[in-house]
């Protein structure tokens, strides 16, 4: 099994979530399964039984845990029966018993005014594989290709093709459906595709309505549940100002290369300089992420655009203020034709780090940019965003 760096708490109770076939199962099994009891909300028999009389879980636990001394309650897909949190908290304040508790959707939960145990039980995200975990068998390109979701990972392409069509053309959709978060599913269907096509790019709500004949709040409340799903990643453009920052326009990125290349039906097509570079970008944007989100750093995630389109693809802000500005280049070959957008940002922040990360053999410097190989980037994520 490949040693997944998401910390789980051993003396307290969490939530873990993440889409699905990110492995949270897997996880938390192997950390708890020899001394918890499981119970499988994704069993139709199980789930029947729990959403009709959820009380029935109570009794059960509590027999578990005085007879049996159960220490550990495993709920998978527990966004499936909500109304089970509210008997999770009355096990947690009268006994000593602990919960790990799995979802794919947190939006039920949060929007539904549901019991999240505030103060009772911590938030933890498990992402599809980041570079630290597959470090020794990792590929660029075929990450590129086929994205890293454990499921699909180091699998046969005939293999990895079939399980990201699968994800992409039913799991989506029907985990939406699931969830009764849209009500036109054909208008969804459609914009996953348009949104896809179009990742990495500046989202226009207006110019997509129109594309997928939904009205345009429509278009951002199905942007919502994507990221509320942590299928995708709003990105917002860098500014002193919160106010400016949720009214400009973001960009947006799935979760996964591979499924976005599955949405867009490019999982077999050629390499190409232009659908790399924004994969790579995309690739990059994730990672740090990711990495964010474990470390549990208080940094922020920007890009920067000016009026005239001067453009950065990645600011790292921390504390209200920017701490590093990166340009995203496949490129092998950096040159002084690559700088705009930086030597831009450097006129408003003359004293924050420029980088460029790019498919370059060693680090070295251009004018006051540091260009950074790929690969020293994503190893020295983990310093620089616990800086």
């Amino acid at each position: 099994m490949i040693n997944r760096i998401c910390h789980l708490p051993t003396s307290q109770s969490f939530f873990l979530f993440g889409p699905r076939q990110t492995g949270k199962s897997t996880l938390v099994d192997h950390k708890l399964g020899r001394v918890a009891w499981k119970i499988d909300l994704l069993m139709t028999d199980v789930f029947l039984r729990y959403v009709k009389h959820p009380d029935q879980f109570r009794r059960e636990a509590l027999e578990k845990i005085e007879k049996e001394g159960i220490r550990w309650i495993i709920i998978d897909e527990v966004q499936r029966v909500p109304d089970l949190l509210n008997e999770v908290h009355h096990l947690i304040e009268g006994t000593h018993c602990l919960f790990a508790l799995t979802g794919s959707s947190a939006r039920k939960l949060r929007r539904g005014g549901v019991n999240l145990l505030a103060g009772r039980a911590v938030q933890r995200r498990l992402f599809p594989f980041v570079y630290k975990e597959i470090a020794d068998t990792f590929s660029l390109m075929d990450i590129l290709q086929f994205g890293s979701l454990p499921g699909v990972y180091g699998r046969r392409p005939e293999t990895q093709m079939d399980i990201l069509k699968a994800y992409a053309e039913t799991y989506l959709t029907e985990e939406i459906q699931a969830e009764a978060l849209v009500r036109n599913i054909g208008g969804f269907s459609r914009f996953l595709e348009l949104a896809a096509s179009q990742f990495g790019e500046l989202v226009s709500y207006t110019a997509i309505g129109r594309e997928c004949q939904v009205p345009t709040r429509t278009v951002q409340s199905y942007y919502e549940i994507l990221e509320d799903t942590l299928i995708g990643l709003q990105l917002r453009p860098w500014s002193k100002s919160l106010r400016k920052r949720l009214v400009s326009h973001p960009k947006f990125y799935f979760f996964d290369m591979g499924v976005t290349n599955s949405l867009n039906r490019q999982l077999t097509a050629p390499p190409d300089p232009v659908r790399t570079g924004r994969l790579f970008e995309q690739w990059i944007i994730l990672e740090t992420y990711r990495m964010l989100n474990y470390l549990g750093s208080e940094a922020g995630l920007f890009f920067w655009r000016t009026n005239h389109g001067a453009e950065v693809d990645l600011i790292i802000e921390k504390h209200g203020a920017p701490i590093g500005a990166f340009e995203i280049k496949s490129a092998s070959h950096i040159s002084g034709t690559h700088l705009s957008g930086l030597r831009a940002f450097r006129e408003d922040y003359p004293d924050v780090p420029l980088h460029v990360v790019a498919q370059v053999e060693n680090p070295f410097r251009l004018e006051d940019v540091q260009v950074l190989p790929w690969k020293t980037y994503v190893e020295s994520l983990e310093a620089y965003l616990s800086a």
